[in-house]
């Protein structure tokens, strides 16, 4: 049986707050990332940004999550164009129920911080799939696929 996916709620870049559980029946991609505005953070966006429409067609209800600030999240969607709403954990207690915070080396020094992942969660709230330490390319594609499959 899949592990139900830790419920939530969180400030929102369109000004709501998002509660994970409320958004059910409807299928959600949470896609966790490290920092806004870096490239390959921003290619994730702009790819999941772009199959929105496809992601919408099919019912499913696509979020991008990171520690950022809700005001950090508005200027890089308004520099970047992006149209997928953007979920802040300034606290990173969301990352941690999902196992995402993890320890980091970059450089030779070692930090903490997001591991980049996605989360497809199924009608009834449980995990249908997750994706860990996901390459960009070809990653939202992927997501959208498996989303259409539930």
């Amino acid at each position: 049986m899949a592990e139900t996916a830790p419920d939530f709620t969180l400030p929102a870049t369109n000004g709501e707050e998002v509660t994970l559980s409320a958004l059910r029946p409807a299928p959600v991609v949470l896609f966790f990332y490290p920092r806004d505005d870096t490239s390959g953070c921003t290619k994730e966006n702009q790819d999941f940004s772009a199959l929105l429409p496809e992601f919408e067609a099919a019912g499913v209800k696509v979020f991008g999550l990171s520690k950022d600030s809700l005001a950090s999240h508005e200027k890089f969607m308004t520099k970047k164009e992006l149209t997928v709403p953007l979920l802040s954990d300034e606290g990173s207690e969301v990352c941690e129920a999902f196992g995402v915070w993890k320890e980091k080396k970059m450089y030779g020094k070692t930090f903490m911080g997001i591991e980049r992942s996605t989360f497809l969660i199924d009608a009834s709230g449980a995990i249908a799939r997750e994706w860990r330490k996901v390459k960009v390319p070809g990653h939202a594609e992927e997501v959208l696929e498996a989303a259409k499959a539930l």
